[in-house]
């Protein structure tokens, strides 16, 4: 049986499907035919309905046939399409990740906070330390702890504030910087980011297999590795961090410790050191009887680096009565990558026309007379922040000023 429907058309093998108009009238051809000819063709009329509805199932299906041709594609593929695709490279998506705070611990010279110490805000939140920790001389520590929650729930600066589990000696605690927000699920958008940076990640002896493995354990929220093949220290980036001769170094904000080494120790090359930082753990070769080989992986875990936005909108009758929450909140889901683009990440830089979409989206009365970003409230005078490789970008609602003029 013939039809007057055009059909889709595979073009290079992917579809091009008819626009609604031809498929209707294809369908009023074949209700015409089927009549013997002069059916009037009004769609207000009973077999104007029926060819509407008709034209509306295979426009729907044509839909779905499109759907699934293209989550065979890298870039447009979501759900279980995209999680088969990243089998390919053997990566699985990142579950949920706690927000991370860099804390102030006291106590007693030489007093131990082992990793997984818990500590709880004021709003109840229990938080887990990720390293081993010794409070030196001067009687002070800074110790990254996560949070057992997984989310986007913030940390405001001075909340973490209880120690939950005892230690003697360990006397205070509390978090100078707010925290680093953490996520859900991982989106489809940073999934397919992530896999593409993994295409290395079987590999080994190169800093693009250890960032992919360090970015595929549970828990991390960022990381950042480079290597030094020179024969002398570099600086690094905007904080001018030293990175000594021939060594590699990484960054790298939430996971466990012993995750963290293990992957670390797994995929940089075997002989050039590890970058001295501020966080280490030791690794046994378990290849071998005992006595097993020990090596200590050493890495850095960034410090919190506060940013604050100051942000001028010309005041209009026409606004939000609540405009200035909702610009705050829009602020902090562009900044850690909430809204489906870049978040702000370690040893990069933002730029403030990053952050016009999400607000101007808000409400169409919404003009924005000038945006400026800094690392102080009295220094958010910048167009652009650039961070340095020991530095983590955090912020909150609480740091976005704006003013209606």
């Amino acid at each position: 049986m013939s039809t007057n429907v055009p059909g889709i058309v595979w073009v290079n093998g992917s579809p091009v499907l008819p626009t609604d108009s031809a498929i209707l009238s294809g369908v009023q051809a074949d209700i015409d035919g089927a009549f013997g000819g002069g059916v009037n063709q009004t769609l207000t009329t009973p077999q104007g309905q029926i060819a509407q509805s008709e034209t509306a199932i295979i426009s729907d299906k044509n839909a779905q046939i499109a759907l699934v041709s293209n989550q065979v594609n890298p870039a447009t593929a979501s759900g279980q399409w995209q999680d088969a695709l990243g089998y390919i490279y053997f990566i699985n998506r990142i579950q949920a990740a706690g927000t991370v705070v860099n804390v102030t611990c006291t106590g007693a010279v030489g007093v131990d906070i082992p990793a997984g110490s818990v500590a709880q805000d004021t709003s109840g939140y229990l938080y887990s330390s990720t390293a081993d920790a010794v409070i030196p001389a001067g009687g002070s520590i800074s110790v990254q702890f996560q949070n057992q929650t997984p989310g986007a729930i913030a940390c405001a600066i001075g909340s973490l504030n209880k120690i939950y589990v005892n230690i003697p000696g360990w006397d205070t605690i509390s978090n100078p910087a707010v925290g680093a927000l953490g996520n859900l699920v991982e989106s489809r958008s940073a999934f397919e980011t992530r896999r593409q940076q993994s295409v290395a990640g079987n590999s080994v002896n190169s800093i693009q297999a250890v960032q992919a493995a360090i970015l595929a354990l549970s828990g991390v929220i960022d990381a950042y590795t480079i290597d030094n093949p020179t024969n002398a220290t570099i600086a690094i980036g905007s904080t001018a961090y030293p990175l000594a001769a021939n060594s590699t170094l990484l960054s790298v904000a939430g996971g466990s410790a012993s995750s963290i080494a293990q992957a670390f120790w797994s995929k940089k090359g075997a002989g050039s050191p590890y970058a001295p930082g501020n966080t280490s753990f030791v690794i046994y070769d378990e290849t071998y009887n005992i006595p097993y080989p020990a090596y200590t992986i050493s890495w850095l875990t960034p410090y919190s680096a506060n940013v604050y936005f100051a942000i001028q909108i010309k005041n209009l009758p026409t606004l939000p009565s609540n405009i200035v929450s909702l610009v705050q909140s829009a602020v902090v889901q562009s900044f850690y990558g909430q809204d489906g683009g870049t978040k702000a990440r370690i040893n990069q830089t933002i730029f403030n026309g990053r952050f016009y979409a999400n607000i101007t989206a808000l409400d169409p009365s919404v003009e924005i007379l000038s945006l400026l970003i800094g690392f102080s409230a009295l220094a958010a005078t910048n167009t652009s922040l650039t961070f340095g490789i020991d530095q983590l970008p955090v912020m909150s609602a609480a740091n976005v000023a704006v003013a209606l003029v």
